[in-house]
């Protein structure tokens, strides 16, 4: 990935900041407002209320309604940054951890004023991510003991009772719920795990409280697809899908996978819908952790789909049958429609697996799996039924293309001296 690119108001917060291309210092950041105390805790709590700010992690939660929780919950709380990106086409919280990181650990320590908390965790598997904080805390630690706590990287390590499985010293593995972490999460204690954009926004919120409406609209995006280099984008909802594929460099999408591998497929029909989660979700579709792939106009979707099921295929937890038997069975469907040896009952059985299986395992990964499949069934039914009558040369060409789904963290320099200036990488 090369591209770094802004298409909010000038004057409105930027969780890309003033360089994006180097580690941001501790004085650097102070000197644009942060650490600041220009609101109290409750203050705080309720602007983020009135802003509408939204969590980032990909369910689009209202964040006050989890700050009181927690706050709520009748014991000391718990606090935790959740860096560790499951999804493969997303880089923004990782990037956030690199390039940013006060400004995360200034939203957590904020996270903890609201809610009673008197210890954090940065949770991550990103080991340049790791650095960074480390030498953050090291220049300016907040008021409460934070520990930097890793895990492998899978795509369930993020889901927030893996975190907090994890940090209490086991795998990072969903558990069954409830309870849920802000009921019982680390140690036994109500436990705020939240994702580092959904900090960041609180952070920027606290600087500028007069700008809080914009800054809970305005959100980080990983945008890829096409034959474009992908790009971290920070977008005020409003603009269409269309206009981002363009900003991207994929003028004429056939379509696009949104929400990393989590909102499903949409077809070129659908691309005019507006960058919103309130809109997305009424079409049947998801923001969710801001990651969207653009179909090349010569891309196949169902190929597409085959090689998202394959990657959930892998990275299941295999905790539950139903998950491995469920996600195994639409992977091996979706790879005979790629190769034409389909057989003509594969629509209904695709059908049947995604409207019966989400909700049947511990995270979101079977939802995940059965939402691709019904969402290509939904935006594509003519080319599954038109992979019945031959091999298509477009998933016979994609078949040798390796990763078409995972996404590079943009470059972070660490810069080694504070207030040494350097120039930002040049928006696409």
């Amino acid at each position: 990935m090369t591209g770094i690119a802004s298409l909010i108001r000038q004057g409105t917060p930027s969780a890309l900041g003033v360089t994006p291309g180097v580690t941001e210092h501790a004085e650097d950041y102070a000197a644009t407002g942060g650490y600041g105390d220009t609101l109290s805790a409750a203050e705080l709590l309720d602007r983020i209320a009135d802003a509408g700010l939204r969590g980032r992690g990909g369910a689009c939660y209202p964040t006050a309604a989890k700050l009181r929780a927690v706050r709520d919950a009748g014991r000391r709380p718990v606090v935790v940054a959740n860096g560790e990106e499951g999804e493969p086409g997303s880089v923004k919280d990782r990037w956030l951890l690199r390039a940013r990181p006060h400004l995360v650990l200034d939203g957590l320590a904020r996270a903890a004023e609201i809610t009673g908390a008197e210890r954090g965790y940065v949770y991550l598997s990103d080991t340049t991510a790791a650095e960074r904080v480390r030498r953050a805390l090291a220049e300016r630690a907040p008021h409460l003991p934070v520990e930097i706590v890793h895990t492998p990287h899978t795509y369930v390590a993020g889901e927030e009772t893996a975190v907090v499985r994890r940090i209490d010293g086991g795998p990072a593995l969903p558990t069954a719920k409830p309870p849920r972490p802000y009921e019982q999460g680390v140690g036994g204690a109500p436990t705020l795990v939240t994702n580092v954009e959904t900090l960041a926004r609180i952070a920027l919120l606290a600087a500028r409280p007069d700008h809080g409406y914009r800054t809970a609209r305005t959100t980080l995006l990983t945008l890829a697809g096409g034959d474009a280099d992908p790009v971290l984008a920070e977008v005020p909802y409003g603009h269409t899908l269309r206009s981002l594929a363009r900003a991207q460099g994929t003028p004429e999408p056939a379509g696009a996978l949104l929400g990393g591998l989590f909102g499903g497929l949409i077809g070129p029909g659908s691309l005019d819908l507006v960058l919103d989660p309130d809109a997305l979700a009424a079409a049947g579709t998801a923001l969710g952790c801001g990651a969207i792939r653009f179909l090349g106009p010569d891309e196949c979707p169902v190929s597409l789909a085959s090689a998202a099921l394959s990657h959930l295929a892998a990275e299941s937890a295999r905790q539950c049958g139903v998950c491995v038997a469920g996600t195994g069975a639409i992977r091996d469907a979706l790879a005979t429609l790629t190769t034409g040896t389909a057989t003509p009952d594969i629509a209904g059985r695709l059908e049947r697996w995604s409207t019966s299986l989400p909700g049947r395992g511990a995270c979101g990964l079977l939802d995940a799996a059965a939402g691709t499949a019904g969402s290509l069934l939904r935006s594509f039914p003519h080319l599954v039924r038109s992979h019945l009558d031959a091999p298509c040369p477009a998933c016979d060409a994609a078949a040798g293309s390796g990763d078409r789904l995972t996404v590079a963290v943009p470059g972070v320099a660490r810069r080694a001296v504070p207030h040494q200036r350097t120039s930002a990488p040049c928006p696409r």
